[in-house]
């Protein structure tokens, strides 16, 4: 796909408009504050930038984006070589008609999304929403500090104290629903850091609510797309705390929450149409008197409003906060059918999944506008959320979730997959995937129907029918990405030979399952059963220990995602032979690879780490000991079956008798 083009004739010289905003966003985006006058965005200009406005009009195009918010209107060969998607709109605020009008037709759909994770995404600090215990019994103890959740006058607290730092925190909304739950607030006590507006703008709080342990945790990926190690995460005590602001309507609410599709295409053009199935041209000033009228007056003339102002405006919908602003809180079914007023008053016979507006025209080279449920449109509706940059893995696939539609155009079939395909929208994953191994093959075999027989599946896999081994997405979908509370698939569908990741010793999905064996074992199965031959430099440099197991290698690396995976590969296959490497993963330097370290124990051994005293939140004192404890339980739990002469290096370690293989798929 590529990006909108830049119009012929007089659309060319354009561009150095779209440099002045580039320039000023630069410039102003950061702490630009729109004033509550809409008058105060303007400024006075004489009839020659008039006129020169007339052929250089002020567009807003930023990078990434498919989409150009033209302010001055759309030059005539823009409006020339694109098509009209009105009159008829479904993306304005007055086009929606909001979940519960659905309801009386849908009920099947309606009942299985007001259950959905979807439907509790964001929702308002409510009793009923609430599932954190806020009795004023729970707390949490971190970095030396003290953390307290109260009720006050039917308001949800949280206090946050270490040595002579105390803060109070009002909690408005929440986040999530399935494993966790995050909360939104604003601070009503104590020093605020200068220049972050914890008083004034509600922001993600610094504790979560773990449901299933019903505990009290610090939250993760809230400060930062990455996590850090001991010593520099976010610390939710210090004086200069956060020292990154995470205004929830700037860098949350727009995938947490439906708003109208036109008021996201101004908010944040470069997420809701860099995927899009054709570039966009978005008459904003047009749709701004139309649809937010106090936000410009349309007898003005367009060139009062210069780059500055443009960006001030731009700004004053990127904050936009949900309650106010939104068509609900979480998501709900227009967010994916898009304005549906005229369907629910029995105008339009069927929502469409492309976006419909007087103000909004498509280069789609002439042809009919595609508005049903067809490939581009049903994906490009899963990308406007799920889609992004995480960090990576060498392969390229992400290292944690929520952006599986880029993931999935990183790897093969997706030019055919839609998502719907595998995902009902409707219907609620659960907290493990449903669908058996057979069901998931079946989805595959639907497009590869050489592979539909036995006798041919068994020739490809290379292992029995039925077997671990012999399902599709064990091998091309590997669980790579660190999930809420689980390790699961990646939507990167690539080869098990993938070379980078096995030249650089990056989790591959053979030694996921075969996690005692050496690479060099792997790499002879890889060149016999499909010629695969890699580079013996790289492979030298990257396995020091060539004959040791390949999941305790991954144990040991550097980066912080393969020990995860290392980690979690071995919990899976209930390699109990490796049981100091496990243990030794709760002392990992990250908070959420010791997260999951503990999940692994706890189900591995059936035991509660808690009763020896160990919290993965720990500081490398404080867990030192109950890591010790741990361990010597360990080895003489007798339901384990675990040797107390246990190996203590790799290469003795796959030696040991294998423990059963889970058959599970996903």
């Amino acid at each position: 796909m590529t990006s909108p083009r830049p119009s012929t004739g007089s659309g060319r010289r354009a561009l150095f408009l779209i440099g002045a905003v580039a320039l000023a966003a630069a410039l102003f985006a950061g702490f630009w504050k729109p004033p509550a006058n809409p008058d105060a965005t303007t400024v006075v200009v004489d009839e020659k930038l008039k006129a020169r406005r007339l052929t250089n009009p002020l567009r807003y195009a930023p990078p990434h984006a498919r989409s150009i918010a033209w302010w001055d209107g759309v030059p005539d060969q823009v409006r020339a070589d694109s098509t009209e998607t009105g009159p008829e709109s479904n993306i304005h605020p007055a086009d929606y008609a909001g979940p519960e009008t659905c309801k009386k037709c849908h009920k099947k759909n309606y009942s299985s999304w007001s259950k959905h994770p979807h439907r509790w995404m964001n929702a308002m600090a409510t009793e009923s929403n609430v599932v954190g215990d806020f009795s004023g019994d729970a707390g949490i103890s971190h970095l030396g500090g003290r953390v307290e959740f109260f009720r006050r006058g039917g308001s949800f607290r949280m206090t946050t104290e270490r040595g002579d730092h105390s803060r109070e925190y009002v909690i408005n909304q929440t986040i999530g629903s399935r494993f966790f739950q995050y909360y939104i607030g604003k601070q009503v006590k104590g020093e605020a850091p200068a220049g972050r507006p914890t008083y004034q703008r509600d922001h993600v709080l610094p504790f979560g609510y773990w449901m299933d342990r019903a505990e009290w945790v610090p939250v993760v990926h809230v400060y930062s797309e990455d996590e850090f190690a001991d010593g520099e995460r976010t610390d939710a005590f210090a004086e200069d705390f956060p020292k990154v602001f995470s205004d929830y309507a700037v860098a949350c609410n727009h995938c947490h929450t439906t708003f109208p599709a036109a008021d996201q295409l101004v908010r944040l053009p470069h997420a809701v149409s860099r995927h899009a199935p054709m570039p966009m041209h978005f008459l904003f000033s047009e749709y701004l008197a139309d649809a937010h009228p106090k936000l410009w007056d349309a007898s003005k003339h367009t060139s009062t409003v210069d780059a500055r102002g443009l960006l001030g405006l731009i700004n004053s919908f990127e904050k936009y906060e949900a309650p106010e602003h939104a068509v609900t809180l979480g998501i709900s079914c227009e967010a994916c059918h898009l304005g549906c007023k005229d369907h629910v008053v029995g105008r339009d016979a069927k929502p469409g999944f492309f976006p419909t507006s007087p103000h909004l025209l498509v280069e789609n080279d002439g042809a009919k506008i595609q508005t049903d449920r067809n490939h581009d449109n049903v994906n490009w509706t899963c990308s406007r959320c799920h889609a992004g940059n995480r960090p990576q893995y060498v392969g390229t696939m992400s290292t944690w979730n929520s952006t599986e539609y880029t993931d999935a155009t990183r790897g093969t079939c997706y030019s055919k997959l839609k998502c719907i395909d595998c995902h009902n929208p409707h219907e609620a994953t659960g907290p493990k995937w449903k669908n058996t191994p057979a069901q998931d093959d079946a989805l595959c075999l639907r497009c590869h129907d050489n592979l539909k027989t036995e006798q041919a599946r068994a020739a490809h896999t290379h292992h029995p029918v039925g077997s671990t081994g012999s399902h599709c997405m064990d091998c091309h979908m590997p669980r790579l990405n660190e999930g809420l509370q689980d390790v699961v698939r990646t939507h990167t569908i690539t080869s098990p030979t993938e070379w980078r990741m096995i030249e650089s010793n990056e989790p591959n999905a053979c030694n996921m399952c075969h996690t005692e064996k050496p690479i060099d074992w792997t790499l002879s199965h890889l060149k016999d059963w499909f010629e695969a031959n890699y580079d013996e430099r790289k492979l030298t440099e990257n396995y020091p220990q060539r004959d040791g197991a390949v999941a305790i290698g991954w144990l040991k690396s550097a980066k912080p995602h393969v020990r995860l995976i290392g980690a979690d590969s071995l919990f899976r296959m209930q390699s109990t032979w490796a049981l100091p490497n496990l243990v030794g993963a709760l002392d990992d330097p990250y908070l959420i690879n010791r997260q999951f370290a503990r999940i692994g124990i706890e189900e591995l051994f059936g035991v509660s780490l808690k009763t020896f005293g160990y919290q993965f939140y720990m500081t490398p004192d404080e867990r030192r000991q109950p890591i010790e404890k741990i361990h010597e339980h360990l080895k003489t739990k007798p339901a384990a079956k675990v040797s107390s002469a246990l190996p203590t290096t790799p290469s003795a370690a796959i030696r040991e008798p294998r423990a059963q293989i889970r058959t599970e798929s996903r």
